[in-house]
């Protein structure tokens, strides 16, 4: 595989979120969801996940700095890395005569040990290793992710997946899948995936803690005289009373209507008042505002 910091369009200094910010970038350009039947972006989309698994998991990015695996995940054959592991206490010994010059002949030695050759892991022992981690990311609906519905991702071999969404999750937070990453060599087993989240923003809704906060207009007659009005929740529609004399900026807040994570307190929902004038003034309002600003006026900018 090509060297997964060009692919990524990073330099070797990169910061981890740097890399991240890369990944999820070229991940939602060339995503096989966004582009099907495109078979380019699809294996563009499977190097650029290969890339990250390698670089975007600190523990692999500095093996390979340091050149221990290559850009595909693989151990790079340098003789003195496994006498390293061998030498340690209750650990066999690696051993061979020959001289390999790539992991084939690596995994072509470990095959002949497997089938009862002399030397090497003890003689007739398989050699079993755990597959390769996965990463994936996913962008769900905003409502998705404050209810926990399941979601299904496409990966890299056509093949679909269903991710069962954690109530409450948010942007950044990764999903592990076990068992659902690469295949293991022998009888090791699978690697897992993990599932990074982007939530995407909501025309109505912001998100703050485990609040939900939505502003909401009101006409002229209801700031004034008060009322019941209907406002969105997550959950549906509801309907909530308005004071006499509500102004722009009053919050009320509809208890235990925010998001209920799996873990911890249940938030509310903070509904902001915005009073908006009607389009066109009446001249019926018109007269009726000029009378009651002579009777009643009052300077709202006092305190400023």
């Amino acid at each position: 595989m090509e060297d997964p910091y060009k692919i990524l369009g990073v330099s070797k200094s990169a910061t981890d979120a740097e890399i991240k910010k890369a990944y999820r970038k070229l991940a939602k350009k060339h995503h096989p969801d966004l582009n099907p039947s495109d078979k380019a972006s699809e294996s563009k989309f499977q190097e650029i996940s290969a890339a990250n698994d390698i670089i975007g998991d600190p523990e692999k990015r500095k093996r390979f700095d340091a050149g221990e695996i290559d850009a595909s995940g693989n151990e790079t054959p340098e003789h003195q890395y496994y006498k390293q592991y061998g030498g340690r206490p209750g650990a066999q010994q690696y051993s061979s005569g020959g001289n390999f010059d790539d992991m084939g002949d690596i995994f072509s030695q470990m095959f002949r040990q497997r089938q009862g050759g002399a030397g090497g892991f003890g003689g007739g022992r398989s050699f079993d290793m755990k597959g390769q981690d996965a990463r994936y990311h996913l962008a769900v609906s905003f409502l998705d992710a404050v209810n926990g519905n399941p979601q299904r991702i496409t990966l890299p071999d056509g093949s679909n997946l269903e991710v069962r969404i954690p109530q409450g999750i948010k942007t950044g937070q990764s999903i592990r899948l076990k068992g659902k990453g690469q295949p293991g060599i022998g009888n090791g087993p699978p690697g897992d995936a993990y599932v990074e989240i982007e939530v995407k923003p909501h025309k109505l809704f912001k998100r703050e803690g485990n609040d939900i906060v939505v502003e909401v207009p009101i006409s002229f007659d209801e700031a004034v005289l008060g009322g019941k009005i209907e406002v969105p929740t997550i959950d549906g529609r509801v309907r909530v009373n308005v004071p006499a004399g509500a102004s722009t900026g009053q919050t009320l807040r509809l208890k235990g209507k925010g998001v209920k994570p799996r873990k911890g307190k249940t938030g509310d929902q903070r509904v902001i008042l915005k009073v908006v004038m009607p389009k066109v003034i009446d001249p019926e309002l018109k007269a009726f505002a000029e009378k009651w600003r002579k009777d009643h006026a009052y300077n709202p900018r006092e305190n400023m």
